[in-house]
């Protein structure tokens, strides 16, 4: 593994979590899960194989969440940050908000999955590459 860690939390910071670099990938997510969990238009996540993310503090607030018949997402029940989520679809990987996370990692974001499920409010013209269909991970084939 590297030698770069970053750290992150919650927003009351009840919940204190380290990642070790480098990053499986840095992405924006579409899909009305996220959306809906965080109260946006998409958002991006880090992926980190799961023995690169250690918790420092908080256990006792982290609470999870079976949000598919597939995977889990984990928050703080003291300040309702989503903070991890987990799929049986790569067990070895846990995905973490960009945004929970206190200093810069090691790549920007990189593409935009679900996006034909995304908000019809939201405008998004950064030349990032577009995946979406059943898997989330498909080219989209219009690109409107």
């Amino acid at each position: 593994m590297g030698d770069k860690t970053v750290d992150g939390s919650c927003l009351c910071g009840a919940v204190k979590f380290r990642i070790e670099l480098p990053t499986l990938f840095c992405g924006h997510c579409h899909c009305s899960m996220c959306r809906r969990n965080h109260g946006s238009a998409y958002v991006t996540w880090l992926a980190v194989d799961r023995s690169q993310l250690s918790l420092l503090e908080g256990e006792e607030a982290l609470h999870r969440y079976a949000s598919s018949e597939h995977g889990s997402r984990s928050f703080c029940d003291r300040c309702g940050s989503s903070l991890f989520c987990v799929s049986d679809e790569h067990p070895e990987r846990v995905d973490i908000p960009l945004a929970n996370v206190e200093g810069p990692i090691d790549r920007p974001p990189q593409l935009h999955v679900y996006f034909d499920d995304r908000a019809d409010w939201a405008f998004v013209d950064d030349g990032l590459p577009r995946l979406g269909g059943g898997s989330g991970m498909e080219p989209v084939k219009s690109e409107e």
